[in-house]
């Protein structure tokens, strides 16, 4: 299988060595409908229309400005209850058609295919991933030259779009057009513009919000912090504003001694506790889970389960316990079972009946559908997919 970043810029390698997280790459299209599996100008048209968008989940912009909420919302009831943020499809398409760029918000959380790439994307790099998408109606701008804080993929899935890029340290700005297909990335704080020409044009844009080394030195300096001398949570002399200049070498003392804990920190804990609240945060990936809960009285040892695709697992050895951390949660479970759980993570789609290795046919039945009902396993439909 493809992976995800090879399907975004090929060859990993020397996108990963000598671009990601320093400068502009544009990738021409391998095939024009490359990404039309992932979105395309029918998904968003059935996405708008028929999916019941709430705000802030979409928002319209032209000339560089949001549109006001209220003037492409409606209010309605579900249920019970009111509410006033419900997608005005006749208003949305009204506006596009002065205009407007569409912009819909957290793909990444709603919209299966883009979830799926976003995921995979994410379990590469080990970076946090999210996906916004702008449908752009003909000669018009949606945003103004700016510098996003995140890491961005553009990928062109319709039409035709004209960039000016800016990239750090050069004089002359970047003037490309991206057709269906291509793909532009952008590290941090790269300006940037995007205009269509005569033709509309859909785009996905997928932010990687990077882990920088800043993080995990300010990770280690605030564990250090925790752990100093509990004259640090001194009071500062009454009236040392005054005469700041007074008070220099005292606060150099406990400059020095931070300084100290800190050349003898240990850097594995740093790092291990920023891995941990990455594989903890990320968003996680349920379908088919109610069919799997329904399911869970009829699993014996000759069920087809598959381990989640992309789901990242993070284990802790703790005494006579292992801790599972899932994207949500985290599961406390007995030491034997660490060597069985080790040897699902390793497979793809297995029976229960393949632990017997490790443990007897009860245990594992029970492990199995333990691991059903917290999201780590789902059973095997055909076709790679859960």
């Amino acid at each position: 299988m493809t992976s995800a970043l090879t399907r975004l810029v090929g060859e990993p390698g020397p996108f990963l060595d000598a671009v990601f997280g320093q400068v502009p790459l544009h990738v021409p299209a391998g095939a024009p409908d490359a990404f039309d599996d992932v979105l395309s100008l029918d998904h968003v048209d059935d996405i708008v229309a028929t999916s019941g968008l709430r705000a802030p989940s979409f928002r319209l912009v032209k000339d560089g400005a949001t549109l006001s909420r209220s003037a492409v919302t409606r209010r309605v009831r579900i249920g019970s209850r009111p509410v006033d943020d419900l997608v005005d499809v006749a208003a949305v398409h009204a506006a596009f058609a002065d205009g407007a760029s569409i912009v819909l918000q957290g793909l990444h959380r709603s919209w299966r295919p883009v979830a799926e790439l976003c995921r995979a994307l994410e379990v590469e790099l080990t970076h946090p991933v999210q996906a916004n998408a702008y449908l752009t109606p003909p000669v018009a701008q949606g945003l103004h030259l700016h510098a996003d804080p995140h890491d961005v993929f553009a990928v062109q899935t319709h039409g035709i779009k004209r960039w000016v890029v800016h990239p750090p340290g050069e004089e002359e700005p970047w003037d490309l057009e991206l057709k269906p297909g291509d793909v532009l990335y952008l590290p941090a704080g790269t300006r940037h513009a995007a205009q269509t020409v005569e033709l509309p044009s859909l785009h996905l844009t997928i932010g990687v919000r990077t882990t920088r080394w800043s993080h995990l030195v300010r990770r280690a300096f605030d564990a250090v912090l925790a752990e100093a001398d509990a004259d640090l949570d001194a009071t500062v002399p009454a009236g040392w504003a005054d005469a700041p200049d007074a008070h220099r070498d005292a606060l150099a003392r406990h400059l020095e001694a931070v300084a100290s804990a800190l050349r003898v920190a240990d850097p594995a804990r740093a790092l291990s506790g920023a891995a941990q609240g990455f594989w903890s945060d990320r968003v996680p990936d349920r379908s088919g889970g109610l069919s799997d809960l329904l399911a869970l009285d009829t699993v014996d040892d000759a069920t087809e389960l598959r381990r989640r695709p992309h789901l990242g697992v993070w284990l802790e050895r703790d005494g006579d316990h292992v801790e599972v951390v899932l994207p949500d949660r985290r599961l406390r479970l007995p030491a034997p079972v660490g060597p069985a759980i080790e040897w699902i993570l390793a497979a793809d789609r297995f029976r229960p009946a393949d632990l017997d290795d490790h443990l007897d046919e009860p245990s594992r039945l029970v492990l199995c559908r333990r691991l059903l009902r917290e999201g780590l396993l789902t059973g095997y439909r055909g076709g790679g997919r859960a």
